[in-house]
Formats: C-alpha cells, structure tokens, sequence
C-alpha cells in the first residue's frame, strides 16, 4: 500500500541582513506633515520558500504555460523539489496560511492535446521519474485537494482547480464558472452543480475516491456525486488549468489569467 505523504515542515528561515543606517536615520526622523508612519514588516522567519516547502511533490511533475509552442516546459523530480516561478509557481502567504500558487494567462503555451494553458501537477510514479496510471476496478486510489479558486480570466471566467484524467481526455474535474462550481464528467460540463455563489478566496476541500468502477467526488467532506467509470489509464493532475485563451479572452497578456492557490494535497492508493 502507498501511504500519502505527509506535508513538510517548512525550511528554516534565511538570515536577515541588519538595515541600513540610514533607513534608521530615515524612520527615526521627524514626519513632514500629511503623511503617516508604517511600521517595516518583514516576512516571518519561518516562512516557506519553495513550493515543496508547502507540498509534498516527490510524486508529481509540473506544466507550466511557457517554452515552445504546444512543447510547454515540464519540471520534474529532483529539480521540482527546488524549483520555483515568480509568476506561475510559487509560494505565497494568505489569511489560511502559506499555499502554492498556480497562475495561467490567457497568452500562456499550451499542450498539444489542448487550446487551453495550465500550470498544472500530474501524477507520477513513487519518486517522480515516470508518468504513472492506475485502474478504476481495483484497488481505491484517493486524491485530497484543500485549495482555493483566486482569479478568473475575463470574458470567459473559467478555470480547472482538480482533475482525474484517463488516456487522451479528462474523466471528471472541478470547475469554476463565474461565481458556479462544477463537477464535470466526461464532455458533459455540467454534470453536478456544487454551488452557485462561489466567492474567489474561499478555500475548499475537494476529495476523489475512486475504486470498483466507481469516483466519489466529495465537497467539504459531503459526497456530492457518484460516476461509474472503467478504465486502466488514470491519473490525478492539480493545479490552474485556464480555460480560455487569446481567442476568447481579452485581454491577450499576461494580466489576463486564471489563478489557483492550494494548501493541501495529498494521494493514496491501496492495492485491494
């Protein structure tokens, strides 16, 4: 049986280089008149660095939306335990604690098999070397997600947060419409309404259950939807998975992107 892995602590803060003396000079000086004195906050010093600081990434691999057309850059184990983007793939601090941020533009490369970019985790083999996949009728494969839905591209303000994937195509994902959460299934992308007044920010917990032909697919803990499925070819993916592009997004840059934070994320599969 493969346990989940748990989440690592956080590495040790790096050391604080003492300030200037005249930033001392500058804040012990009298105020000019109008303006307010702040107070100079720095991070704390066990905040996390690097992505894996926060996630357990020794089995996975990501995509980001950049490098060469519908060739996007892919990281995988060990350069992904060190690796970070400013942009796309980084650490960031919220009122919940500190996440992994995915970001996606409209603008962003994309893979061969789709229109749409990603900066997206996929499962791999214990260890990270190999693309891995698992069977729907047998074993119990189990993937938890804690996360939060952070932006939306405009004109069409959709955007991937979860995914299992089989073969060419996506079995089931969970997907953001405006303000309405969706739980797909197959083309059908209306399958299960979850909510239909989702705040940006709000953070979640998605599960995936899937054994004996059947996915389970619980919201917060409660089953929301049962899909019968059979197929040899699975893999859990995670990550902002945008769903739009420069054709029906405006406007066509970076600005223009849909954003995906997780806190939590693990994977189980136990052989029957």
């Amino acid at each position: 049986m493969r346990q989940p892995r748990p989440t690592r602590p956080a590495r040790e803060g790096r050391g604080r280089t003492p300030l200037a003396l005249a930033a001392v000079a500058a804040l012990t000086a009298p105020l000019v008149a109008g303006t307010t004195a702040r107070a100079v906050e720095e991070p704390p010093e066990d905040r996390a660095q690097l992505p894996a600081d926060v996630l357990d990434l020794s089995d996975w691999k990501i995509t980001l939306p950049v490098g060469d057309d519908e060739a996007p850059t892919e990281i995988r184990q060990p350069e992904l335990d060190t690796y970070a983007h400013d942009t796309f793939f980084t650490v960031t601090g919220t009122e919940s604690g500190d996440a992994v941020r995915f970001r996606a533009p409209v603008n962003g490369v994309t893979t061969g098999g789709s229109s749409y970019p990603r900066a997206e985790l996929r499962e791999m083999e214990p260890g990270g070397d190999d693309e891995t996949e698992w069977s729907s009728t047998s074993g119990t494969h189990t993937m938890t997600v804690r996360e939060a839905f952070t932006h939306l591209p405009e004109d069409k303000p959709h955007v991937v947060g979860a995914q299992i994937h089989g073969g060419d195509d996506d079995v089931t994902v969970v997907r953001l419409e405006g303000s309405e959460l969706w739980i797909t299934e197959g083309d059908t992308a209306h399958h299960h309404l979850v909510t239909d007044d989702y705040e940006l920010g709000t953070v979640f917990e998605i599960s995936y259950v899937v054994s004996d032909g059947e996915i389970e697919v619980h919201y917060n803990g409660e089953l929301e939807t049962t899909l019968e499925h059979d197929d040899p070819t699975n893999y859990f993916k995670a990550g902002a998975y945008t769903q739009a592009n420069c054709e029906n997004s405006a406007p066509c840059d970076e600005d223009n992107y849909g954003e995906v934070v997780i806190h939590e994320l693990t994977v189980d599969h136990e052989d029957d």
